[in-house]
């Protein structure tokens, strides 16, 4: 375990932010339980304050703003105020100083509750990727799920990541559901909760829509859940029948809900063209999220260019399961919203989106053949504003633009792995690690001060997800 997350260090977190007491999260108190039986932890997150970070070396990702060396940044009820030099304004101040103030990172596509049995696959052929979801999901009770999916939000914040699509797909009941959302409520990062199959469930077999319309209804049009969205996993043409994946797009969206599909991820799926598929069936749109895409024609990349869909890829689940090479440099340079993912951590085993950057930038030079094929720059917009706008969230997430949500983190650049501070994009995205990450603010909430979480208790979160992945097993 990282010596920053000791409990020892996370008692201490709420005095180091010295902003004063905290709130209740909206849900239930730490004592209770939530429906679904499990035991909420702490069930508090810090209150939002006024602040503002001085001195630091700003890169906004706001094509206006840019980059600032020795900048502001003020954050007032949740929203970035302004981002400037010596900024006028009395409140609590962060010292900046040896950091990189950016843009929280976002991931654009993780199966989160496998995060319960990490770094488990591919070891064996008993343990192949798809065989243990399988296994695992079929035995795995709603408190599984809750555990699960809060050992990956807590790894998230812990590495710098402030917006996760959780892509739900073992929601047995609607009590694995309210579970999985209550990890949500407890940890309090933005981003999409894609509603989901279940492990095995038929292909001929619908979603369980009546229940997509009680959770928008119960925890998302209720407001119970203000930094989440609600979305669709669904399963695409080629992998479901026109009977099934039909429906299941038109439900949601006369909800007004975004789909997303895991497309084109292997050769044969490539053969069957199943994006040119959905853009035969119209639905391709800018509410359409697709995902791996390593087998594409030049004619569907374009489709999906026009159409305004985003790709999200995930390098190195990609190579692990054995799918092939992301074809970082073809979808880079073709023009389509190109997007990063961890993807699913019994695979990858890390939620290390810092890596995945470094890799993307390796995998686009090394197959053009070109050291300059891709910047890291570009490799950053990924990561940070591309993301956020192929979640449908570029208007409040994404860069440090004045009027968004403070959604933004602080990174040493002092440090043995990042001094001395050269190039900023290529200091962020080729040096960078979680190790760096001091500081973690998610709507204008400190969620990680001087590399310490401040609302969860990690080795209480590490001790119910150790006992649940045994339960789980013994099952």
């Amino acid at each position: 375990m990282n010596t920053a997350l000791t409990r020892r260090g996370l008692l201490g977190g709420a005095a180091a932010m010295g902003l004063g007491a905290t709130a209740a999260v909206t849900g239930p108190p730490a004592a209770a339980t939530t429906p679904a039986g499990h035991p909420v932890a702490n069930g508090r997150l810090p209150a939002r304050s006024e602040f503002v970070v001085r001195n630091a070396y700003v890169v906004s990702m706001d094509p206006v703003i840019g980059d600032l060396s020795d900048a502001d940044v003020h954050v007032r009820g949740g929203e970035i105020v302004a981002v400037g030099r010596h900024l006028k304004t009395r409140c609590t101040q962060l010292d900046g100083s040896g950091t990189v103030v950016m843009p929280g990172l976002i991931d654009t596509h993780w199966h989160l509750w496998t995060s319960l049995y990490r770094s488990m696959s591919s070891s064996s052929p008993e343990t192949a990727y798809f065989a243990l979801n399988l296994r695992n999901g079929a035995k795995a009770l709603p408190s599984d799920l809750f555990q699960g999916a809060r050992l990956g939000l807590a790894d998230a914040l812990n590495t710098g990541i402030t917006t996760v699509h959780d892509w739900s797909h073992n929601l047995i009941s609607p009590a694995h559901v309210d579970a999985n959302l209550h990890a949500h409520q407890e940890v309090g990062l933005r981003g999409r909760f894609s509603y989901g199959t279940r492990q095995g469930q038929p292909a001929t077999e619908l979603l369980n829509l009546d229940d997509v319309r009680r959770v928008k209804r119960e925890w998302f049009d209720s407001g119970r859940l203000p930094l989440l969205k609600l979305g669709l996993a669904g399963r695409p043409p080629g992998i479901a029948p026109e009977s099934t994946f039909r429906p299941e797009y038109d439900a949601a969206r006369s909800l007004g809900l975004p789909v997303s599909y895991h497309v084109n991820s292997t050769r044969a799926q490539g053969a069957l063209q199943m994006i040119a598929q959905l853009g035969a069936q119209s639905m391709l749109g800018p509410q359409t999220q697709l995902i791996h895409a390593l087998y594409t024609s030049a004619a569907e990349r374009a489709a999906v260019k026009e159409s305004g869909a985003s790709i999200s890829i995930s390098p190195w689940s990609e190579l692990l399961i054995g799918y092939g090479v992301s074809p970082v440099q073809e979808l880079a340079t073709s023009g389509v919203l190109l997007n990063l993912s961890v993807d699913t951590l019994p695979l990858t085993g890390s939620a290390d989106l810092w890596s995945i950057m470094r890799l993307v930038a390796g995998l686009a030079r090394g197959q053009a053949e070109q050291e300059f094929a891709l910047s890291t720059r570009r490799v950053l917009q990924m990561a940070t504003l591309d993301a956020a706008r192929g979640l449908g969230l570029g208007d409040v997430t994404g860069s440090l633009t004045p009027g968004k949500r403070a959604d933004l983190i602080m990174v040493d650049i002092q440090d043995v792995n990042t001094a001395p501070f050269t190039d900023p994009a290529n200091t962020l995205a080729l040096a960078a690690s979680p190790t760096n990450v001091d500081t973690v603010v998610v709507d204008g909430r400190i969620l990680k001060r001087h590399g310490r979480l401040t609302a969860l208790d990690v080795d209480q979160v590490v001790r119910e997800t150790s006992r649940a992945l045994k339960a789980l097993l013994a099952r």
